[in-house]
């Protein structure tokens, strides 16, 4: 069953009364297709209609949506021959990180991302995308094997941020994430990064640190969360909405800034609703990046890198 957010509200009662039609004239003589055309006809138009003036904070409802496609869905979509490569030769295997050899195409790259999970289980398996010190020195190992067999890197971003347990406190994670970051900088290979979801924190500019950065259109990135944010500044998280529009987390805010370089559209009604089809996009996106980097020598791709990150606020 389709999962409605709070100010699909309108667009569910539509649907719910399609539903309804279709149940009930099950096995009756009486031809309602016209009556069923004209209410899907004005529920997508008010699908369409919503979903073009949606509010930094409704952004942010709908990169959390649960049934919002992840890792492995844009692995199953957009990529090929898939090969997973776990641990980090330290400690163990994080699995809210995943890495390994992909094609994209007819062309190889190392493909790392968050994965999230999709139901109770996987989520607390894949600690609901939340990085631990192991999963970025995993994503550093991937990297260097990246630049030493001159292979493009790919990473997918969907997290609220680090894992801020004692335990990941105690395993090095603010050293794990700077190194992380210094990784992605001194890459010799092209490095394309998406934020598919949510851009958390460290935990996600650890793998975005790249020479192109692109969005999809539902997804946020910031430094903090909303909550957070409101929690900090009027000591109540009621204030979120506020935060979100003060934040500029959304894709279009960002690119106006030149935090990011693309945004890759969307299924109309977000990713959920056609997850192979938000896969396909994103895929064609990442293809087009890679074509245009895969001549530009390793050096110019560093201060690519450098550069952009230092001009973010100058102006």
């Amino acid at each position: 069953m389709q999962s409605y957010l709070e100010f699909e509200k309108p667009v569910a009662q539509l649907d719910q009364r399609i539903a309804e039609l279709r149940a009930a004239s099950e096995g009756d003589e009486v031809d309602i297709s016209a009556e069923l055309a004209r209410l899907e006809a004005k529920s997508a138009e008010l699908l369409a209609t919503t979903y073009a003036a949606l509010t930094p904070w409704q952004k942010t409802q709908v990169a959390r949506h649960p049934s919002r496609p992840h890792f492995r869905d844009y692995v199953a979509h957009a990529f090929e021959e898939f090969v997973p490569l776990g641990g980090d030769r330290l400690y163990g295997d994080d699995q809210s990180i995943i890495g390994g050899l992909a094609k994209l195409g007819e062309r190889k790259v190392v493909l790392i991302g968050h994965e999230k999970g999709h139901d109770t289980e996987t989520r607390i398996r894949h600690n609901f995308g939340m990085g631990k010190p192991e999963g970025y020195r995993k994503a550093i190992r991937l990297m260097e094997l990246a630049g030493r067999f001159n292979i493009p890197v790919v990473t997918l971003v969907d997290t609220s941020g680090a894992f801020p347990g004692i335990e990941a406190e105690e395993r090095g994670q603010a050293e794990a994430i700077a190194r992380s970051t210094e990784a992605c900088l001194a890459l010799p290979v092209p490095m394309v990064a998406v934020i598919v979801g949510e851009g958390g924190s460290g935990g996600a500019v650890a793998l975005a640190s790249a020479e192109r950065v692109l969005m999809m259109e539902h997804a946020v990135y910031s430094v903090i969360s909303p909550e957070g944010c409101a929690s900090i500044l009027w000591r109540t998280a009621e204030k979120a909405p506020e935060a979100a529009e003060a934040m500029k987390v959304t894709a279009q805010h960002l690119e106006r800034l030149g935090v990011i370089d693309r945004i890759v559209p969307e299924p109309i009604g977000g990713a959920h609703r056609d997850p192979a089809a938000a896969a396909r996009a994103l895929g064609t996106a990442i293809g087009d990046e890679l074509d245009t980097l895969a001549q530009i020598a390793p050096e110019q791709l560093r201060r690519m890198r450098e550069d952009r990150f230092l001009a973010i606020g100058a102006n």
